[in-house]
């Protein structure tokens, strides 16, 4: 069985769609199947792996409404491994109209139970906020990836996001585990983000990776060109960093696959 992760914090501006999108590629290119389901209706998920969000007719919001299957909403994508469900602006709407119906936190996890078997990774890339469509990511996923920017204020909100956490784990999904925080946006060359790093490693320890996404020009160019990391610049800092975390979460996860 293949093993769902959400990548999430209410932050906008913290490397949520960078991550899910170069980790899912790296996956991808280390042989792993993976599925990328795109959970935020700016859709740049979507967008970065060459995705047209405005002819998407079955994605995340179909798979929600129940309207498609999770099946019929995967599209291919150019990167070797990587499957997507594509997410459109409409994907807003669906906050709305799932607040009356039975079981609204379950909708993604129902849905995704007939293909969680076809992958090995399953990597949702969660709006910057906790509402209905995040609760949903959480609901139906195995683990959290919580990306943290190296700047100013970086641990405001965390704070909200683990006691969200904890009700989904206590409520909805006790098996709900978080994977690891994410170091991101690092620049060695500022006091500031050296300190960011000292001071949540101190607090959270062995719930951070090792591995530390630097700031890189070439991470910002690569989704204007709707390509990950690794296929817009394989050698630049930005995708050594996505290998080395992609590498180091299958090490930390070697019992998960499709067969297991």
């Amino acid at each position: 069985m293949g093993k769902i992760i959400a990548i999430a914090n209410q932050k906008g501006g913290v490397g949520k769609t960078t991550t899910s999108v170069n980790l899912a590629a790296s996956l991808g290119v280390l042989e792993k199947k993976v599925l990328l389901i795109d959970a935020d209706p700016q859709a740049n998920a979507s967008s970065g792996l060459g995705m047209d969000v405005e002819s998407v007719t079955a994605g995340t919001y179909q798979v929600l409404e129940h309207t498609v299957s999770a099946k019929q909403a995967i599209q291919k994508t150019e990167s070797p491994n990587l499957d997507i469900i594509a997410a459109h602006i409409d994907l807003v709407a669906i906050e709305i109209e799932l607040v009356d119906k039975e079981r609204r936190e379950y909708m993604l996890k129902d849905s995704l139970d007939e293909i969680k078997h076809d992958y090995d990774y399953i990597i949702i890339d969660c709006a910057p906020s906790l509402g209905l469509i995040t609760l949903n990511s959480l609901v139906a996923a195995d683990s959290v990836i919580i990306p943290i920017q190296c700047e100013y204020f970086a641990l405001e909100g965390l704070g909200k996001l683990l006691n969200t956490i904890k009700s989904v784990q206590k409520i909805h999904n006790p098996k709900l585990d978080i994977e690891g925080l994410l170091l991101t946006m690092f620049d060695s060359r500022l006091r500031l983000s050296n300190q960011v790093v000292d001071e949540v490693q101190k607090h959270f320890s062995t719930m951070v990776f090792d591995t530390i996404i630097r700031r890189n020009t070439r991470l910002g160019e690569a989704p204007s060109y709707g390509e990950s990391i690794i296929a817009y610049d394989a050698t630049s800092k930005g995708a050594v960093n996505y290998l080395n975390l992609a590498n180091e979460l299958l090490k930390k996860n070697q019992y998960y696959g499709k067969g297991s």
